[in-house]
């Protein structure tokens, strides 16, 4: 399990919460787990308010993660990180003092004694580590942090012994790993995140990667874990735009070089996938992060022959990634259970006979679990398809893996025992007689009151992401949300020749000098006009970690953009606007509609006479997505 930062660890109870979080994962059958990253210092911190482990007396809050950790067949290793010039704070420190692109403090320039300091603090942390019973260290020496600033001539341009020539460079690294290797007992691991590939300009080339990956073997490393990309790099590299595995290939190459052990990572969220990497020798480790927020019994469940159990990481980054952006703790959309174990342990003591409306993903995962909480359950479906509008967001580019999850719940639905009746509109007198009722049936496209919204040339984009409306050449779309720009990426993307990841973002995946090459210009089929009412950038409310890709892949597909638009009519020539007062109009083969949702309610609630709750989309004036929706529906149940 690799190293996610959870922000557990700054809750009320935080190191008891964390606990309870790896063990389920150790429980899961993990072998090996990385824990988020732990500074030795105040200097090294990402963020006020992080963890620092510096002293003796934090020793027993870290007992209490291995303590639990160890009651399985489960090792822990702990990894030291320091931020360096990436700290979003202002006492920063770095090699040279270089500013970094996203951090709104310039960091001070580490003097030769500072150096020796920074040192000291890590061996003193990977020390305290050891007293702690953790197992071993991943000392973080990538994605652009302190150590990775000291190796690349991009942000080390020192003149003195720490700077200048590769071997220069490396000493800071190397010094580390020579120092905690005497200073612990010879079976303390020592893993080493190396960055194979910086995708950033002056990166380091691969040439030099293979040379320290030398020195760092024979400074005592035992195993090395593959570092993808720079934090400031503008290549998206574990978001769903990312092809699975797209990045085995230079630890598969670096594996050829070295005598230890080489991790591998990034978009690798299916045991099958796992398995191909280590059977064709690429890796001798694989290593997952957010597949084990989606499911901490993965590892379980694959070496029982049951993968097509196990709750996928689809890549969205909504509950993970983007919530650590917000300050929240880390979750999971498929999983809401992920990082608040401790409060959701709860047992079913009544047992409901229980009806649930809908069967998108709210509906489905309130069957599934309250079905695994030992209720009897049955799910009516108007449709005769399970997933709502999933389906639609599982034809986007870039979100293949909705597709994952769409065959999980089929799958779990049958493996839970839950009654599911399709094609079947359930009414009042029915569902009366029933314990509780749960509505789940969703949201419906909002039609906008605009003239000519009838004509034969307008479409939702239900009917476009269905395919049940061809796709024309010159298109006009209204809206900016997230749907719109799914609409507009599966417009762009819907074509004979296939969209290439490392041509697309000018990725090097050889790293001749730091993994980037000039982008392949785009084969663009379609003219696409986004519009909207508001004065914003498109995207707006878009999880920070995904809505830089898309507003760079509109940027790429030359998608125009009309903000502060009035919608005055529609007709055959396309969409009439008035912007600034001024008309204007958007020459258009095809309208697409994706000014929002509305909720959809069934008509028959004044009927009801059993107990019912609205959750998900279907809930009035509520801003919803899937990840509210499930989290939402499962709290719900576990309230039962």
């Amino acid at each position: 399990m690799g190293s996610m930062h959870t922000n557990l660890e700054e809750q009320d109870e935080g190191f008891d919460r964390l606990a309870a979080f790896y063990q389920a994962r150790a429980k899961g059958g993990v072998g090996l787990i990385i824990t988020g990253g732990v500074s030795p210092n105040k200097a090294g911190i990402l963020a006020p308010n992080r963890v620092v482990f510096d002293q003796p007396e934090q020793i027993e809050q870290h007992q209490k993660i291995t303590q639990a950790v160890s009651q399985f067949d489960c090792k822990i290793c702990m990894q030291i990180l320091h931020a360096g010039r990436y700290g979003y704070h202002p006492d920063i420190v770095a090699p040279s003092k270089l500013q970094a692109p996203m951090i709104p403090f310039e960091p001070a320039e580490l003097t030769e004694q500072q150096i020796n300091q920074q040192i000291d603090d890590f061996v003193n942390c990977a020390k305290l580590a050891e007293q702690a019973g953790y197992h071993g260290v991943e000392i973080m020496g990538s994605e652009g942090y302190l150590i990775n600033q000291f190796i690349c001539a991009k942000t080390n341009q020192r003149s003195d012994d720490w700077g200048g020539n590769l071997t220069k460079r490396m000493r800071f690294a190397l010094d580390i790993v020579k120092r905690v290797k005497a200073s612990c007992h010879k079976d303390f691991l020592i893993i080493f995140r190396l960055s194979l590939i910086d995708l950033v300009e002056q990166g380091s080339p691969f040439s030099e990667v293979i040379e320290l990956a030398k020195q760092l073997e024979q400074a005592g490393v035992d195993i090395l874990n593959s570092g993808i990309g720079w934090h400031e790099s503008r290549i998206p590299t574990i978001a769903g735009v990312v092809p699975p595995a797209a990045f085995v290939a230079p630890t598969a190459t670096l594996k050829q070089h070295i005598n230890i052990p080489i991790v591998a990572c990034n978009r690798i969220n299916t045991p099958e996938l796992a398995e191909q990497i280590l059977q064709q020798q690429q890796a001798d480790f694989v290593s997952l992060a957010r597949p084990f927020l989606a499911d901490s019994e993965f590892v379980n469940k694959a070496a029982a022959g049951q993968s097509q159990l196990i709750s996928p990481c689809i890549a969205c980054n909504q509950a993970c990634l983007d919530r650590i952006f917000e300050n929240k703790v880390a979750s999971c959309l498929v999983n809401p259970l992920a990082g608040h174990e401790t409060l959701f342990n709860k047992s079913c003591t009544s047992k409901l006979k229980l009806a649930v409306v809908g069967a998108g993903p709210a509906g489905i995962m309130s069957a599934i679990t309250a079905a695994q909480l030992g209720h009897q359950v049955c799910l009516f479906e108007k449709s005769g398809q399970l997933g709502g509008q999933l389906n639609y967001a599982a034809n986007v580019p870039g979100k293949e893996d909705f597709k994952l999850l769409l065959s999980y719940f089929a799958n779990m639905l049958k493996h839970s025992n839950v009654e599911v009746k399709l094609n079947y509109q359930v009414e009042a007198e029915e569902l009366n007689a029933y314990q509780q009722v749960i509505i789940a049936t969703g949201s419906a496209p909002v039609i906008p009151e605009i003239s000519g919204v009838e004509y034969k040339n307008v479409a939702t984009y239900q009917q476009i992401l269905s395919e049940q409306t061809e796709l024309k050449q010159n298109i006009a779309i209204i809206g900016t949300g997230g749907v719109a720009i799914d609409t507009c990426l599966y417009a762009l993307k819907h074509q004979d020749k296939p969209h290439n990841y490392y041509q697309h973002w000018g990725v090097d995946i050889n790293n001749q000098s730091g993994g980037l090459v000039s982008k392949v210009p785009t084969n663009n089929i379609r003219s696409i006009t986004l519009t909207q009412r508001k004065v914003r950038k498109p995207g707006t409310g878009l999880g920070k970690t995904t809505v830089w890709i898309h507003r760079q892949e509109l940027k790429d597909f030359g998608v125009k953009v009309v903000s502060g638009a009035s919608y005055q009519k529609i007709d055959q020539d396309g969409l009439h606007l008035a912007v600034r007062n001024k008309d204007k109009l958007v020459p258009a083969e095809q309208i697409i509609l994706c000014a929002g949702q509305m909720p959809h309610t069934p008509k028959f609630l004044s009927q009801l006479t059993a107990p019912y709750q609205i959750v998900g989309a279907a809930k009035e004036n509520t801003v919803m997505d899937a990840y509210k929706a499930i989290k939402q529906a499962v709290e719900f149940v576990y309230s039962l």
